[in-house]
């Protein structure tokens, strides 16, 4: 296995943002809708749009502990002597009528009794010996009156159809009482290596073999992204074997990921095998590290295929195509929004030789100098290095013939935003 991850350039190569544009309009969405409690449902991608059983607020309520009253009750016995207490409303009363010439102490999330028009917060009252309240201040109409479907009515939308169900919206359907919902099933993935040197986590390491790493990283973070994974396992430098794992993916999975192979060795079986089977829509993108990257399908016609990509076989190198390319993808095949890149600029804390050719992810971590951040080298560089990636809080992007400069911004790409 030749991991092509050299500075010298093929020709051809593709731009990785019209890679990742090509990889996401590519994407078939995932129509395969199931019904699951909403307990299980985190990580998950709607189906369909959820729809608001209630209005929210279903009552107009209070936003703050303190006293509901009505204006003109209070102006007209703020002259004799202030306005009585008749009535207290705690969290979870029915909806009362307010007394005629009196006030109610009420608390956060209670009804506001009807009639009432005004909440006045409780450190602005004082309350006499005769139980009468006092405000301190202009008095506002409607005010600290959370008003009956300010947040949604009954029948909008709460979610679209392709929302990712995180934590927050999560409790968005738990606050309407929804028990269930329909979501897309998992994407199912075939997943493997290939190299004859590579060896499972526990075995006898001998000199020349080397443990995969890629596979314990991709099962990650594949499972982040939600996806069934269908793990094969290693697959050695062999056409037939590459052929039968082939076989068992297009038959049981959505899509397959394999990570080394694709370069342009001897006995690297990946590419040509993809092209007996399907077709090789591009090979090759101009980043640094993450070059042999290569997207296909086991069949001519992707709308129909099992789409394929194949991974470079360094552990940086396959760790950046899956972020930048890998997971959009999946992202467009589970039917979820792919959320654009985020970056912003930061001032580089060391001058380095600029890539050729090509475009550079350097992993850096950011140091706080006065008083803004500056990146600085997360360790080695190379794209076998996974001591400097595990350490990385993001990617600095460097163009192609360009020098990295000490005081110089260029963009820095946050790993974080690659969590989901």
């Amino acid at each position: 296995m030749n991991c092509g991850c050299s500075d010298r350039v093929a020709t051809r190569l593709i731009n990785v943002f019209t890679a990742r544009q090509q990889l996401i309009d590519a994407a078939v969405p995932l129509e395969d809708p199931e019904c699951i409690a909403l307990a299980d449902a985190f990580g998950r991608v709607l189906a369909v749009p959820a729809i608001a059983p209630l209005d929210m607020p279903g009552v107009d309520n209070s936003a703050m502990d303190g006293y509901a009253l009505r204006m003109m009750d209070y102006q007209a016995a703020h002259q004799r002597g202030g306005l009585p207490v008749m009535q207290r409303v705690p969290a979870g009363a029915g909806v009362l009528a307010l007394p005629e010439g009196g006030c109610a102490r009420i608390f956060t999330g209670a009804p506001v009794p009807l009639g009432a028009d005004t909440v006045v917060p409780q450190e602005r009252v004082t309350v006499d010996l005769q139980g009468h309240i006092h405000v301190d201040g202009v008095l506002e109409p409607g005010a600290n009156i959370r008003k009956q479907s300010e947040e949604t009515k009954v029948g909008s939308t709460l979610l679209p159809k392709g929302n990712y169900l995180d934590a927050p919206a999560i409790a968005l359907l738990a606050s309407h009482g929804i028990h269930n919902v329909v979501v897309n099933r998992r994407l199912r993935v075939a997943l493997f290596s290939t190299g004859d040197e590579l060896i499972e986590t526990g075995a006898s390491c001998a000199p020349g073999q080397v443990y995969d790493s890629n596979r314990a990283m991709l099962n990650v973070l594949l499972r982040q992204a939600n996806c069934e994974v269908v793990d094969l396992g290693v697959v050695p430098d062999s056409p037939r074997l590459l052929h039968q794992a082939f076989d068992h993916a297009q038959a049981n999975t959505d899509m397959v990921i394999c990570t080394g192979g694709v370069s342009v060795g001897e006995e690297d079986h990946v590419r040509s095998v993809i092209e007996q089977r399907g077709d090789l829509h591009f090979h090759g993108v101009a980043i640094k590290p993450g070059k042999p990257f290569a997207f296909g399908s086991l069949s001519s016609d992707l709308s129909s295929s099992t789409p394929l990509m194949a991974l470079p076989g360094n552990p940086v190198a396959s760790l950046v195509g899956w972020q930048l390319l890998g997971r959009p993808f999946v992202h467009a095949m589970q039917n979820r929004r792919v959320e654009a890149l985020e970056h912003y600029p930061v001032t580089a804390g060391f001058t380095r030789r600029g890539p050729r050719g090509r475009c550079e992810l350097l992993r850096v971590v950011l140091e706080w100098q006065g008083g803004m951040h500056i990146a600085k080298l997360a360790g080695g560089q190379g794209s076998h290095m996974l001591s400097g990636a595990s350490q990385a809080s993001g990617y600095l992007m460097v163009h192609a013939e360009t020098d990295i400069l000490e005081g110089t911004a260029y963009p820095y790409y946050p790993v974080n935003q690659f969590i989901s």
